[in-house]
């Protein structure tokens, strides 16, 4: 009887309370293109809802934590387990494409290359929040020039131009950094920056490893693969909305009170010059100009409106305003509150 082949990529899965929707992600695993070359990891940090006895049913390997100890420790307890060469990460509310996994491993095949990861596409649209993350995805890469620039002046530009002109991710390129629910990395590259740091428990947890494995190896590139597909399964409610950018926030302050590399904190600028224009002009000038206001700095209602032809999209702009009043907000939270990790009941992102 042959041996049975050593896996290429080990796919981590990270779940606290998720049985609800693990079990699609888990399904879409066992579909994958290369499932032979695939060790699949389940990590039920601290579950109460039977995630790790779904796990099972499919075969996989099960690490389990007594308690919820966050998305940092319990990727580090996948990666410890992790036999391939290769480390995949994705969330419990996610569908991997079929080709997902050999569509990662082709990128990793390329000269040099550490860290390949790929577009967090929208699984389910039926509110109006989930057209506006298909049309201004919360998840899509952020570009390599962030790293080539650190001046409070030139990010400042990068946001401005970002927020008028959005990329598409047509192309494989490098890029500055991945979303946690679609990323790879050699198991070397990791190792060699101690896995992730545990004290980001969530939100910019992504980008601090994808900042740690750049600043390790300043010549290996972080490929964005666009035919590496994962779909997220979001909630689309402006509350959902709101928390999430509350946390991002937070987990900027804390990875930028950790000695992030950039100078300054993570603020969005548009937010604080409507908060500067309503106390120049007055309560209510302020509430009689505000819908127009946003509209003019925040381009995506008027442009989604008219590609679409739908008034209803004008809203985008006040979603975009609210979403990252929202990340400001956590940010000056984690700034006051020093960002010490919280214990967190579950994974929002």
């Amino acid at each position: 009887m042959p041996e049975p082949r050593a896996p290429a990529v080990t796919v981590v899965v990270c779940s606290y309370n998720g049985a609800t929707t693990i079990g699609a992600c888990l399904e879409a695993l066992e579909r994958q293109s290369v499932r032979d070359l695939a060790q699949v990891v389940v990590v039920d940090d601290g579950s109460t809802d039977g995630t790790g006895d779904i796990a099972r049913s499919f075969g996989f390997d099960v690490v389990v934590h007594p308690v919820n100890l966050g998305i940092s420790r319990a990727r580090n307890s996948g990666i410890a387990v992790a036999s391939a060469p290769v480390v995949a990460f994705t969330d419990d509310d996610c569908i991997p494409d079929d080709r997902w996994l050999e569509a990662l491993l082709s990128g990793h095949r390329r000269e040099g290359v550490v860290a390949v990861g790929g577009p967090v596409e929208i699984y389910r649209v039926e509110t109006l929040v989930h057209q506006y993350f298909v049309e201004y995805n919360p998840l899509a890469p952020l570009e390599v020039e962030l790293a080539k620039h650190s001046s409070l002046l030139a990010r400042v530009g990068l946001y401005l131009r970002r927020m008028w002109l959005p990329r598409t991710d047509a192309e494989a390129r490098a890029v500055y950094s991945f979303a946690g629910a679609n990323m790879s990395f050699k198991k070397e590259a990791l190792d060699a920056i101690g896995g992730f740091d545990e004290r980001m428990t969530f939100g910019a947890d992504d980008e601090y490893v994808c900042a740690k494995v750049r600043e390790r190896f300043p010549r290996s590139p972080l490929l964005f693969e666009p035919d590496a597909v994962i779909r997220h399964d979001y909630a689309g409610t402006l509350s959902d909305l709101l928390r999430r950018n509350f946390s991002y926030g937070r987990g900027h302050a804390r990875a930028y009170l950790l000695g992030s590399e950039h100078r300054w904190p993570i603020v969005f600028p548009l937010p604080m010059a409507v908060v500067v224009c309503g106390a120049l002009l007055g309560r209510r000038k302020w509430v009689v100009l505000l819908p127009v206001l946003a509209l003019f700095l925040f381009p995506q209602g008027p442009r989604s409106a008219v590609r679409h032809r739908n008034p209803a999209y004008l809203t985008f702009s006040f979603l975009r305003l609210l979403e990252e009043t929202a990340h400001n907000a956590g940010m000056l939270s984690g700034l006051l509150a020093g960002a010490s990790p919280r214990r967190r009941d579950g994974y929002e992102a």
